[in-house]
């Protein structure tokens, strides 16, 4: 971060000569203008200089600590910024880009630590305390993360990366609904040049929530603005299939594989799509292409419920058995197994499966009340 209390009386002086430089603060002034052009091998060859008559000035520790910042040389900023600290703890500037170093380096515990020493200097520093509340959320501390974001609101309620970064702190944890509060604050206010992150993330609150025809809505418009937007196209079609609009969703799943003909998620999704439109042909084709890039349990168990459909119960009976071996707590596989013994009349076994799922502990209520109907047919 340049010293922006210098550079905001600072003229040009980038113009000016050495020989016209008669003391540190004018170097200094005239490094940070030189950072501030992207001239930095200039600003470094004076911040230099200026070390040589004094080897603890913090102008230039700072200064050549921020070149090497913006040079992404993370190690060696941290090394300017340090020795700074040492004789001047209190630095505003060497704290803020020591955060950053680390921040840069993913180790944002030591980059918060750093910024909260920021703040006992300048508590309301509205960039700092974003950041904190931005790496308490990497750090998975909701508590202080939401304080922190709260405390950016206080001191401005409309600021665009508090909004979006609580927004995201809730999706984090789950909480979709106070999440889109935040989001659909964002976009209220930035209606007319919203950002295409906002949209998509409004688009994902709503499908997590099942909401899908407003799902459907922002992802369109997320598409608007950036037509090739993968986020916004996989969310659109997978609201159309949490709305059983499958023909919709396959045409939105096939733009995906058109262009990343190994993703075998949506190799899946195009599999399921068929299935569901009783294409069995190509959801067979699709399902294998999705086992031919990766094992994935969910390409085998759309071809086992596909064996299902087609009446196959036997075979399908082994695959979806397979896969309860490796996925126990997986309540579909059960009742997709005891609907296959049901159609073959042996409710007994039925039974005796769904049966199983409960003894593990596990409660499901699609579950319960299957069971509880098929001994009904039992009395």
């Amino acid at each position: 971060m340049l010293n922006e209390k210098i550079l905001d009386v600072l003229e040009d002086l980038s113009s000016i000569s050495d020989d016209q430089l008669l003391d540190v603060t004018e170097k200094s002034k005239r490094g940070y203008q030189l950072i501030k052009e992207e001239r930095l091998s200039e600003a470094e060859s004076l911040f230099s200089d200026i070390l040589e008559k004094d080897n603890e000035n913090n102008y230039a520790l700072v200064g050549l600590g921020d070149i090497e910042r913006k040079k992404n040389n993370y190690d060696k900023a941290i090394v300017y910024y340090q020795k700074c600290l040492v004789k001047h703890p209190s630095n505003n500037y060497a704290l803020f880009g020591l955060g950053d170093c680390y921040k840069n380096l993913d180790d944002y515990k030591k980059a918060t630590d750093i910024w909260e020493e920021y703040l006992k200097y300048d508590s309301e520093n509205i960039t700092v305390l974003t950041r904190v509340a931005a790496s308490y959320r990497k750090l998975k501390n909701f508590q202080k993360s939401k304080q922190t974001y709260l405390k950016v609101m206080e001191l401005m309620p409309e600021n665009d990366y508090a909004l979006v970064g609580i927004g995201h702190l809730y999706y984090d944890f789950k909480e979709y609904k106070e999440a889109l509060k935040y989001w659909l604050k964002m976009y209220e206010l930035n209606q007319s040049k919203v950002d295409v992150r906002v949209l998509t993330s409004i688009g994902n609150c709503y499908r997590k929530l099942r909401e899908f025809t407003r799902g459907i809505y922002f992802f369109k418009k997320a598409l608007e603005i950036s037509p090739s937007n993968f986020y916004a196209v996989f969310g659109l079609a997978d609201c159309y299939r949490g709305n059983k609009e499958y023909k919709e969703a396959l045409k939105y799943w096939l733009d995906i594989i058109e262009k990343d003909p190994k993703n075998n998620l949506v190799l899946t999704r195009v599999g399921d799509a068929y299935r569901h439109l009783n294409d069995y042909e190509n959801s067979q084709i699709y399902y294998k292409k999705a086992l031919d890039v990766d094992f994935d349990m969910f390409a085998i168990l759309g071809l086992a419920l596909l064996q299902k459909e087609q009446g196959k119960y036997e075979e399908a009976l082994m695959a979806i058995k397979s896969l309860i071996k490796n996925n126990p707590k997986n309540s579909a596989l059960y009742v997709s197994a005891a609907e296959c013994y049901e159609a073959l009349g042996q409710i007994g076994n039925a039974v005796d499966i769904l049966s199983s799922f409960l003894h593990l502990g596990m409660k499901n209520i699609v579950v319960i009340d299957y069971l509880a109907a098929l001994r009904k047919k039992m009395e």
